[in-house]
């Protein structure tokens, strides 16, 4: 007599290791492009080094109005924010599209990692180069200028960490999409036009009205207003630039993971 046995999966329990699973794949190609990213220590010098210098350039002259007593008090926020673009939409963004470019994403392609888990992994390698130049803009301001944060330090991590998907997911869009020419000058061209009409290093106020009234929707002019206020007014909250951020956020991300392409 045959003895039959059956076999009970639980699904729950398949449900949860394919999400362990997925997790790991994340860890495993995060650890991977912390890996390349030290070896691209030209690009990492550049940009940790190019945020300092503004700071330490435009604290030196007397253009930049003060706040509270200082005028570091409103270089800070801003050369944070062009730091954070720098490292997610210029160095993720140029450096993936030539990954692209060199065929190392369709090989990634051919393995269980999805788009997303790419995507998130990406992400969470440039918070950490973001944790490096965060102590160092902060470091040299408190050595050399003597500032101190007179707002709500958890309240400007929340807007570092939401402009930190924003400009990466703006990166990786472009160098999932265009060739790694044109994300190339595209990365180079908007955050030059970031830089200028911010309102980090220049105040909104000096620029046009037309063009300041378009500025306040901007990503980058929402996350140097948030965090001018988070680090300056402990009585402030910038609801609206959290909201501007917010749907600039997670339209960008939904972009950046549909139309992203292996090769």
């Amino acid at each position: 007599m045959a003895i039959q046995t059956q076999k009970h999966i639980n699904p729950s329990a398949s449900g949860s290791n394919r999400a362990a699973s997925s997790l790991r794949q994340v860890l495993q190609q995060t650890k991977y492009e912390l890996l390349l990213t030290s070896r691209r220590g030209e690009n990492v010098l550049v940009t940790l080094i190019i945020p300092v210098m503004l700071l330490i350039f435009f604290a030196s002259l007397n253009i930049v109005p003060g706040v509270k007593g200082s005028a570091v008090n409103f270089l800070l926020p801003g050369v944070l924010a062009v730091a954070i673009i720098a490292a997610g939409m210029v160095n993720l963004g140029i450096a993936t599209a030539y990954e692209r470019y060199y065929g190392v994403l369709k090989r990634l392609g051919s393995s269980p990692l999805s788009r997303g888990g790419l995507i998130v992994a990406k992400v969470i390698s440039i918070l950490a180069l973001e944790l490096v130049q965060v102590i160092l803009l902060v470091g040299v301001a408190v050595l050399l200028y003597g500032w101190h944060p007179l707002g709500s330090l958890p309240l400007a991590l929340l807007f570092i960490i939401l402009g930190t998907i924003t400009f990466s997911a703006l990166g990786l869009a472009m160098a999932g999409a265009l060739r790694a020419e044109l994300t190339l000058a595209g990365a180079n061209g908007l955050f030059l036009l970031f830089l200028l009409i911010g309102g980090g290093i220049l105040p909104l106020d000096h620029l046009p009205a037309p063009i300041a009234a378009v500025s306040r929707f901007l990503p980058s002019t929402a996350l140097t207003q948030a965090l001018q206020s988070t680090l300056t007014d402990s009585n402030a909250f910038p609801g609206f630039q959290l909201l501007i951020l917010a749907i600039w956020a997670v339209v960008i991300l939904l972009v950046a993971i549909r139309t992203f392409k292996w090769e």
